[in-house]
């Protein structure tokens, strides 16, 4: 019988990345999503298709086309990013793995390709619990949330910028984790993700809502609802929230994007802005500790107001 490590490089090499095997499916899913909000939109009353200023307002699991085009052109740009962020990293975890850590775990154990994709899942949610607390890793990660829209497309609206990531896995060829097990970790939890990315599907059966992430618990994630702010950040398994006390359920459906929505669709304005945006809050300020928050503080961090009392 062939082991794990004979069938792995048995595989044709689009195969090794989980990602690629998918993308023909995400595209099929996107068009199935768009064909059935394109058919469903007239279902909804006039009243409720613009707000009182007469602006559209986003269908629930609708399509806009200007930014489905912006969410997938950013993935195919994120594709090339990533590429080049895993390459750097490759080398790196490959010296820890083989020169630091104490012990190599077996690739061709199943036990080993478990700890890979649970231990990604693990590192991945205190990496996006950061990215939503530290307004410079937040940088990196907000074009992702800058849709209005809820759907597939969305899915594909990634960062370009992978270093927290890479940075949160250190732990994992550190504790003898095979690097190309690492990676294979993250692709299984992009493809897993992307399918959380939907309003078609209501709650699924408790248990499931119980472990894993499921379309009802991502939805609260990306809503700017105060009830909503920076909760529900697992990436699989959802049970890390309600460990730590991340967990909100699903309340009513969410207000999706930014609570201040950036209103552009240029691709690199969407990924750069907020680091824009910090370096013109620096720039302003001459307090050192001010400048600090600006970078590290939470996202909308802003300085204690000090009011100065006149001498009567």
């Amino acid at each position: 019988m062939q082991s794990l490590s004979d069938l792995w490089q048995a595989m044709p090499e689009a195969l090794h990345d989980p990602v690629a095997l998918a993308v023909p499916f995400f595209l099929l899913f996107v068009g199935l999503e768009g064909l059935a909000a394109y058919l469903l939109e007239d279902e909804r009353p006039p009243e409720r298709r613009r707000s009182s200023d007469g602006r559209a307002l986003p269908v629930p699991g609708g399509y806009e086309r200007r930014d489905a085009v912006t969410s997938m052109s950013m993935g195919v740009v994120s594709v090339v990013t990533m590429t080049l962020w895993k390459s750097a990293a490759l080398v790196l975890y490959a010296v820890l793995f083989a020169y630091v850590a104490p012990w190599q775990l077996p690739v061709d154990a199943w036990w080993t390709w478990a700890i890979a994709i649970v231990g990604v899942d693990f590192f991945f949610y205190w990496a996006h619990r950061v990215a939503h607390r530290v307004r410079l890793v937040w940088a990196t990660h907000q074009a992702h949330h800058s849709s209005e829209y809820f759907n597939f497309a969305t899915a594909l609206r990634q960062k370009w910028n992978n270093s927290a990531e890479i940075v949160a896995w250190l732990p994992l060829p550190l504790l003898g984790v095979p690097p190309a097990l690492v990676f294979f970790g993250f692709s299984v939890s992009l493809v897993y993700q992307f399918f959380v990315h939907t309003e078609r599907v209501d709650r699924l059966w408790r248990p499931v809502e119980l472990v894993l992430n499921t379309p009802s618990h991502h939805r609260v994630h990306h809503g700017t609802d105060p009830e909503y702010l920076d909760r529900n950040y697992g990436g699989i398994l959802i049970i890390w929230d309600r460990i730590f006390g991340s967990f909100q359920p699903e309340l009513h459906r969410p207000t999706y994007g930014l609570t201040t929505p950036v209103g552009t669709y240029h691709l690199v304005r969407l990924q750069t802005h907020e680091y824009a945006a910090i370096v013109r809050d620096v720039r302003r300020t001459p307090r050192l500790r001010d400048k600090l928050g600006y970078v590290f503080g939470p996202p909308g961090w802003r300085p204690e107001v000090r009011e100065t009392v006149a001498a009567l």
